[in-house]
């Protein structure tokens, strides 16, 4: 059996713009299949800001893997069972929420990574392992050099820190929060103070030679922005809205349509 390498990182390495993702909040296999259809490269399956379960997100990381699109997998809160059993499901990696200090970052990756780096336990039936076929040792090549830890900073104490955060080892990337972050401050994303502070925690992230991504609109525009910015991935929109957004159009659309004659009612 080939040995598996990761698609996030396979898309962040692609020359040309940012990698392109979306957030997965809709507990249906088909939107990540609809996602992968789209042409994305990633998606984050959102277990923080959703109804979602581990069991759905467990079927549409499988739908994910066998559609070619990379899943990624934002977990509430630091657990190392939710780690574990999201890993095991074949998640290429995992995003953590509010990591503000070097210390949470040194525990998450701890809880992402196998013996001696960290602390995963070893679970090579599942599907990260082909449910038994792979032979132990990719399991656990995978495990440790392909799976990524995505850290959000959403605090202006993290924005401080981002630099520090992404030197940690086994830390792969940093996602920036901005809704977040300006709420925590009591300003608004537009204001110059969160602006510079997010700035500079990008020109940070990049010294530290450490990629970082964004959430960003479903634009032209907002893309572009995003790679002038710094940003090594973005996640434009997520599924739900994306799906709104497109029956709003469409109904709007059909507004538009007026008979040229009053209808004749029949009998």
């Amino acid at each position: 059996m080939a040995a598996r390498t990761s698609l996030f990182k396979a898309a962040l390495a692609r020359p040309g713009g940012p990698a392109l993702g979306t957030w997965v909040k809709l507990p249906a296999m088909e939107s990540v299949e609809l996602m992968a259809l789209a042409g994305f490269d990633f998606v984050v399956i959102d277990l923080e800001h959703s109804a979602l379960s581990i069991e759905s997100a467990a079927q549409q990381i499988g739908v994910a893997l066998l559609a070619g699109v990379s899943p990624i997998v934002r977990i509430p809160a630091l657990d190392g069972g939710v780690v574990q059993r999201v890993l095991d499901a074949g998640a290429e990696g995992i995003m953590l929420p509010h990591v503000d200090t070097v210390a949470q970052a040194r525990a998450a990756a701890a809880a992402v990574r196998f013996p001696p780096r960290g602390t995963r336990g070893v679970g090579s039936t599942s599907r990260a392992g082909a449910w038994g076929a792979l032979p132990r040792e990719e399991y656990l090549r995978f495990g440790q050099e392909e799976v990524v830890l995505i850290a959000q900073i959403e605090s202006a104490a993290a924005a401080r820190s981002a630099g520090e955060i992404a030197a940690v080892e086994g830390v792969d990337a940093l996602l920036i929060g901005a809704a977040d972050l300006s709420t925590s401050e009591g300003r608004t994303e537009t204001d110059p103070e969160i602006v510079d502070l997010i700035a500079a925690a990008v020109r940070d992230t990049v010294a530290a030679g450490v990629p970082i991504g964004n959430a960003g609109g479903a634009t032209a525009a907002a893309v572009r922005a995003s790679a002038e910015a710094g940003y090594r991935f973005t996640l434009m929109s997520n599924d739900a809205s994306l799906l709104g957004a497109a029956a709003a159009a469409a109904v709007s659309a059909g507004r538009t349509v007026h008979d040229e004659e009053p209808r004749k009612d029949t009998p």
